[in-house]
């Protein structure tokens, strides 16, 4: 099943849901490596509606919303541009 990317712009999460995060050229540098990186375009995020005040400084500057990652990988709003929702669980069997 293909994924079915939405568009920021036209429509958000519900706030708290996890989600597929889409984030061009978004680079992940790897732990212990002086500056190498992998590109990780993908994620899994959590999205935090009227996270930042309105007019505070970041609200103004990355919008009010935000995107909550798990260990370092939080995002700015502005940085995803498409999510599209989880794909349910497939049904599995215990042996």
């Amino acid at each position: 099943m293909a994924t079915q990317w939405i568009s920021v712009k036209e429509q958000l999460p519900i706030d708290e849901q996890r989600v597929l995060v889409f984030v061009p050229n978004n680079k992940f540098f790897l732990p212990g490596k002086s500056g190498e990186f992998e590109l990780r375009e993908v994620m899994i995020m959590k999205f935090c509606k009227d996270f930042y005040p309105p007019q505070s400084e970041k609200g103004l500057k990355y919008g009010v919303h935000f995107w909550g990652g798990e260990g370092n990988s939080n995002l700015f709003f502005n940085a995803v541009t498409h999510w599209s929702p989880l794909p349910e669980r497939a049904p599995y069997e215990v042996i």
